[in-house]
């Protein structure tokens, strides 16, 4: 049971949650494919935002924009292990659920590409 009078607070509390952070962020990087395809595309948008003649501010958005696709990958990878976690059992609702999280990445994917377009045309 959860305890809630118990729960870590202060600068304790910020280590714990970066820890719990950087444990969630290894094991995407070792079980998600998306998740590397996505780190590696920030690796190299970043120093290609140097080849342009853009300002700070655009650099920031187009780094940005790749970070977004990210989150939308970790949030879809939550969906699909709470979804699996409830029952691994062929469901409508499931099957919904898991779209769901995917139709976000896509979205991401589109909101970044137009970014892109948008600053660099």
């Amino acid at each position: 049971m959860f305890d809630n009078t118990n729960k870590p607070k202060g600068i304790n509390r910020v280590i714990l949650a970066s820890l719990n952070s950087f444990r969630a962020i290894k094991w995407l990087y070792l079980n998600e494919s998306a998740f590397r395809q996505e780190l590696l595309l920030l690796i190299i948008a970043i120093p290609i935002s140097f080849l342009f003649d853009i300002s700070a501010k655009e650099q920031v958005f187009l780094v940005l924009a790749i970070v977004f696709i990210m989150f939308t990958e970790i949030v879809n990878t939550a969906i699909e292990a709470v979804v699996d976690r409830v029952g691994l059992e062929i469901h409508p609702l499931s099957g919904l659920a898991k779209d769901l999280g995917s139709a976000a990445v896509f979205l991401s994917l589109i909101i970044a590409s137009s970014i892109w377009l948008v600053i660099l045309l």
